[in-house]
């Protein structure tokens, strides 16, 4: 086999706030052929997530982060093109953690076979039968301990997990589910074509007030995938013994020492309202990926499940999208197709 030439996204430098074009480099590198259990992938999608934000700064968190000078990586799906594997055949698709390259090399135990659904495309195991799928259910079911019954509140819910955590909620009998996005287009995915009873664009006013408008009862589960107003709006909404799975806070994740983005003022609350909240991280429970996929693939397969992916294409765009989707630019999952 020939040299294979990768072209990678490193991280040239740490960013302060809004990461820049100019914090990271396209290179080209030289892959020769995978050694002995290994694999060579080309890669025909591969995610950026909010997480990765957080990878960029040189400090102590749940995942190591990002080298300076080296490529960066995260979810892709991709076909096999050279195999020293007897394990992981040429042409199987499989998952990996490749991202941010066109190619790459790994042991083929780091990779898993994917056999997506008739009519459905591979990326989905980035995002709706992926990690993100995965995070809304777990975060849900698991951290949340969602009853039927439950009146349901996501924020930043037209993104990759808020738009299933929704459509999981409406599907297993709650009462009523609300949910937040930026723009008035997302707000009428969420309601006419995702099964939302209401949702509003938090760019429109206090999201405390519209909060209360749209849930005049209160609610029983709080999934957060923001933060800031979001978590304060969601704690004075709550009822008594209410449940919050605190899954993210991208309202926070560009901030710096000078300019933080102030918290909730009204933590007292949850003392008296009896609140849970419940911090997680899905590779925590990745045990629990099987029982997911057994109930939710043939769910999308059927679509029962709808999911959206916003499609940037080629690697020299990556950065693009991922600065999009820290801008909240993506409805669905945000993919950057190789």
């Amino acid at each position: 086999m020939s040299t294979v030439t990768a072209r990678e996204v490193h991280l040239a430098r740490r960013p302060s706030g809004m990461p820049d074009p100019d914090d990271f480099a396209l290179v080209d590198r030289e892959l020769g052929e995978p050694g002995d259990g290994e694999v060579l992938v080309a890669n025909h999608h591969f995610s950026v997530d909010p997480y990765m934000r957080g990878r960029m700064n040189d400090v102590p968190s749940y995942v190591a982060p990002f080298r300076v000078g080296e490529a960066m990586d995260g979810r892709a799906v991709g076909e096999v093109v050279a195999s020293n594997s007897d394990e992981v055949a040429v042409g199987d698709l499989v998952t990996s953690n490749l991202a941010w390259r066109t190619h790459g090399i790994v042991p083929a135990r780091q990779v898993q076979k994917v056999a997506a659904p008739e009519g459905v495309s591979p990326s989905a195991y980035l995002g709706v039968l992926g990690a993100p799928g995965l995070t809304a259910w777990v975060g849900l079911l698991d951290k949340a301990s969602f009853r039927a019954g439950d009146a349901v509140f996501v924020s930043g819910a037209a993104g990759a997990v808020g738009s299933l955590v929704g459509q999981l909620a409406k599907l297993k009998g709650a009462s009523r589910v609300v949910g937040s996005a930026g723009s008035a287009d997302k707000v009428r995915w969420l309601t006419e074509e995702l099964g939302f009873d209401a949702a509003f664009n938090y760019k429109d006013g206090p999201v405390v007030d519209q909060l209360r408008a749209a849930m005049p009862d209160g609610l029983d589960c709080y999934f957060d995938n923001v933060g800031a107003d979001h978590l304060e709006a969601a704690i004075a909404c709550a009822n008594d013994f209410a449940r919050v799975a605190a899954c993210g806070a991208i309202a926070h994740y560009n901030d710096t020492d000078e300019n933080p983005t102030p918290g909730p003022a009204n933590l007292f609350q949850i003392v008296k309202k009896r609140l849970s909240i419940q911090g997680f991280i899905v590779t925590d429970s990745l045990d629990r990926m099987r029982p997911f996929l057994e109930e939710v693939t043939p769910w999308v397969a059927e679509g029962r499940v709808k999911f959206s992916e916003t499609v940037v294409e080629g690697i020299d765009r990556a950065v693009e999208g991922f600065r999009g989707m820290l801008r909240g630019e993506n409805t669905g999952k945000m993919i950057i197709k190789v």
